[in-house]
């Protein structure tokens, strides 16, 4: 049985956590001047007014944009070239992920892919710390069917396969396998990765002792779950 509710994990600082639960954008203070989910002139000034004052701009304009890409992605952009123009680079790769929701929801697809690759080229360079690149790239893929990168989300997922930690990640890996292999025509491997996947949406509990409800998912996945119906066994 699916979660009816988000993932929700609570955070006490401003970087993302390590953690596998998808794109963060780290604290859930909905209140916070640097956490508005929308956008307007008066929006705009209040955070223009915090952020002058503020310390470390980075994680601000960071953070900000994180929650902006998906529905303000014109704006998130803009607040993203402003993070990368300044000197701290601790947080690069998410706000490489950030950049890419923000293009896939312009419908720049193929940006969106470049720079979920600039997450991971990140990654390599800095493993402190961490994104779901790894996912978001091979299911972008596999979804909008970028057929001249499908080697390379195969690459990707094969090469991460030690990293799923959450029933939400293995559902990820799974479903874009195989999606993928459908769309190869490899169908067994198809309706092995579909079933796994499946297997996994099914799960109620994390497995982890302190956050059972932690990594389930839900029925934001909904589309990803119908895309899967059509990977059935002949």
């Amino acid at each position: 049985m699916l979660q009816q509710t988000g993932l929700s994990l609570a955070k006490g600082s401003l970087w993302r956590p390590q953690l596998n639960t998808g794109t963060l954008c780290g604290g859930d203070m909905s209140d916070d001047w640097f956490r508005n989910t929308s956008w307007d002139t008066a929006i705009a000034r209040r955070f223009e007014e915090k952020l002058r004052r503020a310390r470390r701009k980075e994680q601000y304009l960071r953070i900000q944009a994180c929650h902006l890409a998906p529905i303000v992605p014109q704006i998130a952009l803009e607040l993203l070239d402003r993070y990368f123009a300044l000197s701290d680079t601790f947080d690069h790769a998410q706000a490489h992920v950030d950049r890419a929701v923000a293009f896939k929801a312009l419908g720049r697809l193929e940006e969106s892919a470049q720079a979920y690759e600039a997450a991971l080229a990140r990654e390599a360079t800095f493993p402190n710390l961490k994104t779901q690149a790894y996912l978001d790239l091979p299911i972008l893929v596999a979804t909008a069917g970028l057929r001249a990168r499908f080697e390379r989300a195969l690459e990707v997922l094969e090469h991460n396969r030690n990293r799923l930690m959450f029933p939400l990640d293995h559902f990820l890996w799974h479903c874009a396998y195989a999606l993928l292999c459908e769309a190869n025509q490899d169908r067994e491997r198809a309706v092995m990765h579909a079933k796994n996947a499946m297997a996994a949406a099914a799960r109620e509990k994390s497995g982890f002792r302190y956050h059972p409800s932690l990594g389930l998912v839900t029925e934001k996945h909904r589309a990803l779950l119908d895309a899967l119906a059509s990977v059935s066994p002949a």
